[in-house]
């Protein structure tokens, strides 16, 4: 997917590339969030299945944010209030990966690829 890949980038290239990672990922989510408008959901009052799809990436959000040092909610407000929405599901909040476990996991998969 797309997305993912472009947050890739943020956490596992060199600091002078990762501006244009930045920049590519919130294109991504700026697409999405022009999509989603004023909805509550990307299917309008009903959750359904292209917001459990990219809920998913909600976990990877911390580490974006913690290695691109940007806020993705302060650029893209409407996907911060989304997600949170989303979270406030029990079925969601319950099956995603805590996100301190996964920036643990991509701050020891930079340091194995000696990108520190």
């Amino acid at each position: 997917m797309q997305m993912f890949d472009a947050g890739r980038k943020i956490w596992t290239t060199k600091e002078e590339e990762v501006e244009a990672a930045i920049e590519e990922f919130i294109g991504i989510l700026k697409v999405l969030e022009d999509e989603l408008g004023d909805k509550p959901y990307f299917g309008g009052d009903t959750f359904g299945s292209l917001d459990i799809t990219l809920v998913s990436f909600y976990s990877w959000f911390y580490t974006f944010e913690t290695f691109g040092d940007f806020s993705i909610e302060s650029r893209l407000p409407k996907i911060g209030s989304w997600a949170k929405r989303c979270m406030q599901k029990e079925t969601v909040s319950k099956s995603l990966c805590d996100e301190k476990v996964v920036y643990d996991f991509a701050l020891m998969f930079r340091k194995k690829m000696g990108i520190e």
